[in-house]
């Protein structure tokens, strides 16, 4: 049997749901890879046993979210910025102090490490771009600075005025060119943007605009966690 390859983003600490995911979408931890988009950190409170279960998968590629560049800073810094603690860290912080009170190190080192050596982007065999916000495509992946990559929106909502335009208006639909697929995360799906772009918009699922996949269901924030197999677009 082919070895599969699935995507996942923006967990927040649900563990429950990404167990969930990795169960029912028949995901195999010795055999298949699993692209996570990253922002395992913040918002429900089992963090920790996220990034072990990540642990346990023989064939991750973990590409680094805004949350966790926070999670990363307090680990290494104890950096604690009011803009991370306002926007789901309150829980991250307190399950980490609770495992150093449990003086349970060597989990807290080997999440530090897997942050520390996250991608910032990936790309595979098939010239399809795994990254958490997006990137200025008009200087390329490799000229876009590394916080914009984890931060950047204007990628994926200009992406959805160019399927806007191509849907209602009749237009050529305009695409990336530099990457046959992209996948990201970063903004959730759980809202529509704006009314007018609700035909295109499916609330709560995965969003395909241009060449452009958003796989934010929003665990977060009450949403769902999505995976999907990124060659048959099942999820």
């Amino acid at each position: 049997m082919k070895n599969k390859t699935f995507c996942i983003t923006d967990i927040h600490g649900a563990y429950k749901a990404f167990i969930q995911c990795l169960e029912r979408s028949g995901f195999n931890k010795e055999k298949d890879t699993l692209i996570c988009l990253g922002d395992v950190a913040d918002g429900w409170g089992q963090v920790p046993e996220v990034f072990d279960e990540l642990l346990t998968i023989k064939n991750p590629i973990y590409v680094i979210g805004n949350h966790d560049v926070w999670l990363l800073n307090y680990l290494r810094y104890g950096d604690t910025p009011h803009i991370w603690t306002s926007q789901g860290g309150k829980a991250t912080i307190q399950a980490y102090e609770n495992l150093k009170n449990m003086m349970e190190w060597d989990r807290i080192d080997a999440h530090q490490k897997l942050l520390e050596t996250a991608h910032y982007y990936y790309i595979d065999e098939k010239n399809r771009l795994f990254v958490h916000g997006g990137y200025n495509w008009k200087v390329g992946i490799k000229g876009t600075h590394k916080e914009d990559m984890v931060w950047d929106r204007h990628m994926y909502f200009t992406a959805i005025y160019w399927q806007f335009q191509h849907i209602v208006r009749n237009e050529a639909l305009i695409t990336i060119d530099e990457f046959n697929e992209i996948f990201i995360g970063h903004t959730t799906t759980n809202y529509s943007i704006n009314h007018k772009y609700n035909n295109i918009i499916p609330s709560g699922e995965p969003v395909h605009v241009s060449n452009v996949w958003n796989l934010d269901t929003g665990a977060g924030y009450e949403g769902k966690l999505t995976i999907m197999n990124v060659d048959t677009k099942e999820y």
